[in-house]
């Protein structure tokens, strides 16, 4: 099913994530995809740890990422983290990364798997989860 849900956090490029010129280290954007997903979980009222505690993990199975412009040391960064797509097994998010002058710096996309904590594999989303996502669906519903 396709969703449309959108959740927007900020964080600041600290001085340790980027190199002489700067520049905001290429590998630290993972880790900003990260915060920005789970700081969107959280927000639709399903975090991390409540899956995880519940016998559910989430690794990621794909990561695609465009660089546009370089974030700057001490920049503040606003990562808008939309949930696209929730297909049997799967959950796939969309990613942007704007500075706070609105420059476009990064797009990405992950793929999730909803895998079982125990046996390491692949399991129904939770129907608590799938509850949270509903008014979020764009077949016909509300969104």
């Amino acid at each position: 099913m396709e969703v449309n849900f959108s959740h927007t956090t900020s964080l600041r490029v600290r001085y340790g994530e980027t190199d002489q010129m700067g520049y905001c280290y290429y590998g630290n954007y993972a880790q900003y995809f990260e915060v920005g997903r789970v700081e969107a979980m959280r927000s639709l009222g399903m975090s991390y740890r409540k899956l995880e505690e519940s016998g559910i993990m989430l690794p990621v199975s794909h990561f695609s990422v465009k660089y546009i412009k370089p974030a700057l040391y001490d920049d503040l960064l606003l990562i808008t983290t939309r949930i696209t797509g929730l297909k049997g097994t799967k959950l796939e998010f969309e990613y942007e990364i704007k500075n706070e002058g609105g420059d476009l710096l990064s797009i990405a996309s992950t793929t999730l798997i909803f895998v079982d904590k125990v046996s390491m594999r692949p399991t129904r989303p939770p129907k608590e989860f799938v509850g949270l996502l509903e008014q979020f669906i764009q077949n016909g519903k509300k969104v």
